[in-house]
């Protein structure tokens, strides 16, 4: 009888055992599960919409914009030459600036707005170049401060229009 109720006891044992191996195997199979179900539909999410947008990318035609060929093109205007006496630096020799400059404005109604206020971009040109030093304009570094500085003069004068850009056409110093 003993061995009757440690027979049923060990079969009491695996059957439970048994029963609880399921029930871990069925926990740990279905969160998982779970957890696959929902990383494979984040997976198929990505891949639709990289696939939808790679679709888009390659099929649709490349068309030059309106706005591309809609750009004015820029209009010139040529200023008087300028002939300057340099500020002296304790040297007895006089030096001269000679240049001819340009204008660059966005469209051609700058124009007829800018020729009326030329005597005073002129003025503002002879004053600030007049104090200018040979040695100001050494270099590349020292003609793009005066052209800087001189846009920044006409843009002054002509306030509340601007222009594009001082160039110049020739420098000479002697």
């Amino acid at each position: 009888m003993a061995d009757a109720k440690a027979a049923t006891a060990d079969e009491d044992d695996v059957e439970d055992g048994a029963e609880a191996a399921a029930e871990g195997a069925k926990k740990k199979f279905a969160l998982p599960s779970m957890k696959v179900m929902i990383i494979a539909g984040a997976a198929f999410v990505v891949l639709a919409g990289a696939g939808g947008g790679g679709y888009y990318f390659f099929t649709r035609k490349h068309e030059p914009k309106a706005e591309a060929s809609a750009v004015k093109p820029v209009v010139f205007v040529d200023l008087p030459e300028v002939l300057v006496n340099l500020s002296n630096t304790g040297s007895e020799r006089t030096q001269y600036l000679k240049i001819k400059i340009v204008l660059e404005l966005a469209d051609q109604p700058m124009v007829t707005q800018i020729t009326p206020v030329m005597p005073r971009v002129m003025d503002a040109f002879q004053t600030y170049l007049r104090e200018l030093r040979p040695s100001d304009l050494d270099g590349s570094a020292g003609l793009y401060r005066l052209k800087e500085e001189l846009t920044r003069r006409v843009n002054a004068s002509i306030a509340p229009s601007r222009i594009n850009a001082v160039l110049f056409k020739e420098i000479v110093v002697q």
